[in-house]
């Protein structure tokens, strides 16, 4: 059902962004938008993630420089029989995540060093299932276009409002006239926006679910969520603040001006999700710890325990006294 409706929603970012060509400047206009969006997709199939890493900053590690994490990743890129993706640490001191790459074969993890630092080993692996779960749906591929798409109209609308009235050719002006490129330049981006977020919207709620499944761990996600959208309310993402489109990406929306679930909020909201997590640790099999002891590492993480949405303290109702780095 998710895929369906993902599958309907990307038809419909094309459908306006067509349109928006069409309206701009007929027959022509549409072509020559078709024409610079497929080229645009093309750039970004081949180049987004590297462009993303370079946006924020982050840097690759391995398993000599930061041995936990990688293998809490190596472990459950193996429980879910995927390759192993190429794993980035992000020096930053909000608490988040990202997936990004092609398909499988091209994928990068990335976690901020305030993830690392904040949560505990059950829910850092919560955390990163999350995320090699939209590698494993494709996520990365389709929100990359998706943003590209939104990208190319916003570029689109723009161009239209500015040169539109200049175009005297009677076959390639707007069959609306000036209202016609007003429509495109108002409308189109805003919807093009609103199928973005409910796009993203979709794919988080598959990805907390086949996390889950691929942790073990439902509750450890859900401690996670908890813990990075009430810090991210606190603790700004500078980087993510001048780089907007790349919001979607992040487990949790790194921007400050997100605080509810609605239409303009490239995230459900987090107790939603919570709550939809706790409803699956009521099943069997979902209680096992996902993974091995920790060992100390690179960094020092804050020490204390922390109490759940559902009475416990700590991941899954333990006490959660050590960070992932000793």
């Amino acid at each position: 059902m998710n895929f369906f409706k993902t599958s309907l929603l990307l038809a419909a970012m094309t459908a306006i962004f067509m349109a928006a060509g069409y309206l701009i400047g007929g027959q022509s206009g549409m072509l020559i938008a078709f024409v610079v969006a497929a080229g645009m997709n093309l750039f970004s199939y081949w180049n987004a993630d590297k462009m993303v890493l370079a946006m924020h900053r982050a840097r690759r590690v391995d398993r000599a420089s930061a041995p936990e994490y990688y293998g809490i990743v190596e472990r459950l890129a193996a429980n879910a029989g995927l390759p192993m993706p190429a794993v980035y640490v992000i020096d930053n001191p909000q608490p988040n995540a990202f997936a990004t790459g092609r398909d499988p074969e091209h994928a990068a993890v990335a976690a901020t060093t305030g993830l690392l630092q904040m949560l505990d080993r059950e829910e850092i692996a919560g955390v990163m299932a999350h995320e090699l779960s939209h590698v494993q749906n494709r996520d990365t591929l389709i929100m990359t276009v998706t943003a590209t798409i939104a990208g190319a109209i916003s570029m689109l609308a723009n161009f239209g409002l500015f040169f539109g009235s200049m175009n005297r050719d009677s076959e390639n002006r707007s069959p609306l006239g000036g209202i016609g490129v007003l429509l495109a330049a108002i409308v189109a981006p805003l919807a093009a926006m609103l199928v973005q977020m409910a796009i993203s919207r979709t794919r988080e709620y598959s990805a907390d679910r086949r996390g889950a499944e691929i942790s073990g761990n439902p509750l450890a996600l859900a401690s996670a969520l908890d813990k990075i959208a009430g810090a991210a309310k606190r603790v700004p993402n500078m980087t993510a603040e001048q780089n907007p489109a790349t919001a979607h990406l992040f487990i949790i929306n790194p921007l400050s001006g997100a605080r509810m679930d609605n239409l303009f909020s490239t995230h459900p909201d987090t107790a939603n999700r919570i709550h939809a997590l706790m409803a699956m640790a009521d099943g069997d099999g979902f209680r096992r710890p996902v993974s091995e002891p920790m060992v100390d590492g690179p960094w020092t993480a804050p020490r204390g325990s922390w109490s759940g949405p559902w009475g416990g303290s700590g991941s899954a109702g333990r006490p959660s006294n050590r960070g992932p780095w000793g």
